[in-house]
């Protein structure tokens, strides 16, 4: 499993929504604006109000999400990447102590 790619892919479709939300809400204040029930200044400051309130809104979702995604990956069982970087480094002691006795024994 590409975790990045999982996580990168669920940030896409963050992205993917705030764009149609945008859209839809410029739709919305333009035919607001068509209609005389707003005049320009404020069809802009609308969406721009919401926008700035749906981005904090969906910084939030994005940090529960990715704290979800590593929870999921803790309770299978994935290493995190400094566990996987520690047992390397072990791993590379270890080998270094074999070569070592190894060497002692054939001298």
């Amino acid at each position: 499993m590409d975790n990045n790619n999982l996580l990168r892919q669920l940030l896409m479709l963050g992205i993917g929504t705030t764009s149609l939300v945008a859209d839809r809400l410029r739709q919305v204040s333009d035919e607001w604006v068509r209609e005389g029930k707003v005049n320009p200044e404020q069809a802009r400051l609308f969406v721009d109000d919401v926008m700035a309130q749906f981005s904090t809104d969906q910084k939030g979702v994005e940090e529960q999400i990715q704290r979800q995604f590593r929870k999921v990956l803790e309770d299978l069982g994935v290493p995190r990447q400094a566990e996987v970087d520690e047992l390397r480094g072990r791993i590379d002691r270890l080998e270094r102590q074999v070569r070592d006795m190894e060497n002692r024994l054939w001298r």
